[in-house]
C-alpha cells in the first residue's frame, strides 16, 4: 500500500475517530473509580508496553533517535498525552460530556489559526468552510444548544477541556518538527519518553494530598476497559491519527477529530438510545465536511513561492501532503 495513499489516510483517520469516540462510553466507569491523574499514568503505562513492542520490531534504530531527540519528544509527548489527557477528563468531571464534544471539535479550528499566525499558511477556502461546517454538525449532535441546566462548575469544567485540547493541537504540530521519524516513532517514542514524568506527576500529587491513590478494589473491576483503551484509543488510534496527518496535513487531518462525537452518537444507537432529529442533521453535516477535506487543497500562502514559480495557492495544499508523506517514509508503520 503507498503511504501517499489518501485513501488509506481517509480510513486511518475515521478509525482513529471512531476509537475515540468508543473511548467516552468505554472510559466512563473507570472514571468513577479513578481519578484522571491516576486514571492517565495507568492508561499510558499499560499503553507503553504496546507502543515499546511495536517502535522495537517496526522501527528503524528507536532508542537511537530517542537519544537524539528526547527533549522535543518529552515536551510534545507531555502535551498531547499527559497535559491534554488530565485536563480533558478533570474537564469532563466538571462540566458535561456535549460540551468536552463540541470543545474536541474546535481543534480543527485551532489547528487552522496557528498555522496561518505562526507559518503564514492561510487555509483555503475549502477546507476552512469544512472545518466550520463540521463544527456546526458537532453542534447539533451535542445539543449543547438547547441545553440550559448544567452543573455548577461547567464554565470552569469548559475551559479545561477547552485548554487541554491546545495541548494535543500543539502535540500534532510537533510531528512536523522530528521529521526523521516515522508516525509510529513518533507515537511510541513520546509516550515513552512522557510516561516517566507522568508518574511522577500522579506521584507527588497522591504525596502533596490532592488526589487519593487508587486502591487494589477500585482498579481490578475495570482492568478490561484499561487494557481495551490502552490498546486501541491509545496506541492504535494515535498511530492512525499520526499517519493521516503525515499524508493529509494537519489543517486536513485534524478535521476528522469531529467524527469523534458522530461516532459516539452511533453507537449510543447501538446501545439502545434514539437520537433526536437534530443530531442527525448534525452527523450528515459532519460527514459532509470530511468528505468535503478529503477533496480540498489544505492550505494556501499569502507569500510563499513554490518551487516551480507558482504562488503557493491550491499546489501549497498539495505539497503539504506530499512533505508529510516522504516525512512519514522512512519507519515501517503497521499501519501503513
Amino acid at each position: 500500500m503507498s503511504l501517499s495513499n489518501p485513501y488509506a489516510a481517509t480510513v486511518a483517520m475515521l478509525f482513529a475517530a471512531v476509537s475515540w469516540g468508543s473511548l467516552f462510553l468505554v472510559g466512563k466507569p473507570v472514571l468513577s473509580r479513578l481519578d484522571p491523574i491516576w486514571f492517565t499514568a495507568l492508561r499510558y503505562l499499560l499503553a507503553g508496553v504496546g507502543m515499546t513492542v511495536l517502535v522495537v520490531v517496526f522501527g528503524e534504530r528507536p532508542w537511537a533517535k530517542l537519544r537524539a531527540h528526547w527533549r522535543p519528544l518529552t515536551g510534545y509527548g507531555v502535551l498531547g498525552y499527559g497535559f491534554f489527557g488530565i485536563l480533558v477528563l478533570e474537564g469532563l468531571k466538571l462540566s458535561l460530556p456535549s460540551h468536552g464534544a463540541v470543545l474536541m471539535a474546535t481543534m480543527p479550528m485551532t489547528t487552522i489559526l496557528l498555522r496561518w499566525l505562526l507559518d503564514g499558511r492561510r487555509p483555503g477556502i475549502a477546507v476552512a468552510g469544512a472545518a466550520v461546517l463540521a463544527l456546526s454538525g458537532v453542534i447539533l449532535v451535542s445539543g449543547v444548544l438547547g441545553r440550559s441546566d448544567g452543573p455548577p462548575h461547567m464554565l470552569l469544567g469548559d475551559a479545561l477541556t477547552l485548554l487541554g485540547t491546545v495541548g494535543w493541537v500543539l502535540y500534532t504540530r510537533g510531528a512536523a518538527k522530528v521529521p526523521a521519524l516515522s508516525p509510529l516513532e513518533y507515537t511510541g517514542l513520546t509516550a515513552i519518553a512522557a510516561l516517566p514524568w507522568q508518574l511522577a506527576f500522579a506521584l507527588v500529587a497522591t504525596a502533596g494530598g490532592w488526589i487519593a491513590a487508587p486502591a487494589w478494589t477500585d482498579v481490578t473491576p475495570v482492568v478490561p476497559q484499561l487494557v481495551y483503551i490502552a490498546a486501541v484509543p491509545t496506541v492504535a488510534a494515535v498511530v492512525a491519527f499520526n499517519f493521516g496527518v503525515r499524508q493529509l496535513g494537519a489543517s486536513r487531518g485534524t478535521l476528522f477529530l469531529n467524527g469523534v462525537p458522530v461516532s459516539a452518537l452511533l453507537m449510543s444507537v447501538a446501545l439502545g438510545q434514539h437520537p433526536a432529529m437534530q443530531e442527525w442533521i448534525g452527523a450528515a453535516l459532519v460527514i459532509a465536511a470530511l468528505t468535503l477535506s478529503t477533496r480540498a487543497p489544505a492550505s494556501t500562502s499569502t507569500t510563499r513561492v513554490d518551487g516551480h514559480g507558482g504562488t503557493g495557492n491550491g499546489a501549497s495544499g498539495k505539497a503539504e501532503v506530499k512533505d508529510g508523506a516522504m516525512a512519514g517514509a522512512g519507519g515501517r508503520c503497521p499501519a501503513t
